[in-house]
């Protein structure tokens, strides 16, 4: 299911599936694509689901971070307001309705909702968390992700019911509130609690933390307010959820194996051993491989034509074949996380060709000469260019970067390739800013939910960690945007071409994010549905 300044941390990994990304900007984005059930055998009652973790999820506030394993760790102790299925209908959950009219949503609570400190989860209560998410000032990473920058709420207590004020078209804003965790009253007086203890509404509640190690999470059986009104009282829910922290995959698929975990996200060759033993997952389509030019002043990718040569310079039909272990496909959006909002291919035409002889041109017109050590320099600086890639994916990462560092030094690119886990990466490109690629994706379902990355206020400010500014794609989201939903996916997919014409950011692999099952059996939809699982016999 598949991370820092006030904790404006993210995941630039996948973010759909159990124990994933992004980043992936986690990041990763927030848990709204689909991934199926499932199998497994006989239920049984009781007992307790384990699962891992690819690295700790640090502050455990569930509305300072989009990482995947921080959102993997949010969706067992917090609900959302709204639900979505894997076909991207709209669910009840906190709220059991809800109308929108314009720039106005109004939702009508759920009435009984307890948190799990006892108390009442209200309209003010949700009305507050909305608040608080769509102030700029508190740099939660969900606003102008899941919810627009200065977005308001009020409630109605003699109605229980909330009402959304956006300021600006928002035509997914739907789909954001079924991403967005809500926070119980006392979390929302004092976000101290939150760091390292649970406050929210969900079906388990976190009873015992052990960072960099394990945390284990106990069932609510009071709890009757899950997706469209699922319960923690059917047969064979766990009574218990521990999540492991296990960063080798070798040692995850090992520990399925022998049954001491129930659920970990498994890639490359531990996935065909995996598969090869009869192991059931859960699949979900993700954007595998996506590469990021850092265009900050100072930076070489502040210039376009450094961008398209460091592109035009690397094979990415083979790129992508080593990043998936042969098992991808080439990229088609950069929203696709099932339910997709846009259906279409917003790559294939924008996507400059695979030229080694015009990559070195590029370079000769933008005034880096080849030295006589193979390396281009200008004005007395070599292009030296620091190059991190997501570790978590084992050797097809490794290989992956190695090829891509390997095309690049012939093009005369002294290239530095840095493998960093998912906390580490977030940090380079959120905070240090010290990168100038990077490999890895950000995974939503819906476009409008990628605008604050790839465009507006950069970090501390916001997300647009890669300082990308680019008109067309401006101007064309600003259209998207004035259209309801699906409406304007033309639009959304073409504002994405223009940014992979310009080399602004280039996805080239998708592939399958498997979540293996053992003993256990669930449903992901972006992230697992924690009313879903069932404990088997096998």
């Amino acid at each position: 299911m598949a991370s820092s300044m006030i904790n404006r941390s993210r995941s630039i990994t996948a973010m759909a599936g159990l124990a994933v990304s992004v980043v992936t900007a986690g990041a990763a984005l927030a848990g709204c694509g689909s991934g199926g059930s499932s199998a497994g055998g006989t239920v049984v009652n009781g007992g307790t689901f384990t699962y891992a973790l690819s690295s700790d999820p640090g502050n455990l506030d569930p509305q300072s971070s989009v990482s995947s394993n921080a959102y993997s760790m949010s969706v067992l102790a917090y609900d959302p307001l709204l639900s979505i299925d894997d076909s991207g209908a709209i669910g009840s959950q906190l709220a059991a309705s809800w109308h929108v009219n314009d720039k106005t949503v109004t939702l009508t609570m759920r009435p009984g909702i307890t948190c799990s400190d006892g108390s009442a989860f209200t309209a003010q209560t949700a009305a507050d968390n909305l608040n608080y998410v769509g102030n700029p000032k508190n740099s939660s990473p969900f606003a102008g992700v899941m919810l627009p920058v200065n977005t308001t709420a009020t409630a109605d207590a003699a109605t229980d019911t909330v009402t959304i004020n956006l300021p600006g078209p928002a035509p997914f804003i739907l789909n954001g509130l079924a991403g967005i965790p809500m926070v119980c009253a006392n979390g929302m007086a004092d976000r101290k609690l939150l760091a390292g203890s649970t406050n929210g509404t969900g079906a388990y509640q976190l009873t015992q933390a052990q960072p960099g190690n394990q945390y284990t999470l106990t069932k609510r059986a009071d709890y009757t307010w899950g997706p469209n009104g699922a319960t923690t009282a059917q047969p064979g829910q766990p009574d218990k959820i521990v999540v492991k922290i296990i960063a080798n995959e070798t040692t995850a698929a090992n520990l399925l194996l022998s049954g001491q975990i129930n659920a970990a996200t498994i890639l490359g060759q531990d996935a065909k051993r995996l598969e090869s033993s009869r192991v059931d997952s859960v699949n979900t389509s993700i954007l595998a491989g996506e590469l990021w030019f850092n265009h900050a002043p100072g930076r070489a990718g502040a210039d376009q034509k450094v961008r398209l040569a460091l592109t035009q310079a690397v094979d990415l039909g083979q790129l992508q074949k080593v990043l998936t272990s042969g098992e991808g496909e080439p990229a088609t959006a950069l929203a696709v996380v099932p339910p997709a909002a846009c259906k279409g291919n917003s790559v294939a035409e924008a996507l400059p060709e695979h030229n080694l002889d015009q990559a070195k041109a590029l370079l000769d017109s933008a005034g880096w000469t080849m030295g006589q050590d193979g390396v281009r320099t200008k004005d007395g600086q070599q292009l030296a260019l620091t190059f991190v890639y997501a570790s978590r994916a084992g050797a097809a990462a490794s290989a992956a970067a190695d090829l891509a560092a390997g095309q690049w030094q012939q093009l005369g690119v002294k290239v530095t390739p840095s493998g960093q886990d998912n906390t580490t990466q977030t940090n380079t490109l959120f905070s240090t800013g010290n990168w100038d690629i990077a490999l890895g994706p950000v995974n939503v379902p819906s476009p409008d939910q990628l605008v604050g990355f790839l465009s507006g206020p950069v970090p501390p400010n916001g997300d647009n960690f890669a300082h990308i500014d680019n008109a067309a794609y401006t101007s064309l989201v600003d259209q998207a945007q004035r259209l309801e939903g699906s409406a304007g996916c033309p639009q959304w997919l073409a504002a994405e071409s223009s940014l992979i014409k310009n080399a602004d950011v280039i996805p080239f692999a998708n592939q399958l994010n498997k979540v293996f099952a053992s003993g256990a059996r669930f449903s992901a939809v972006g992230q697992l549905v924690p009313t879903s699982i069932r404990m088997t016999s096998n």
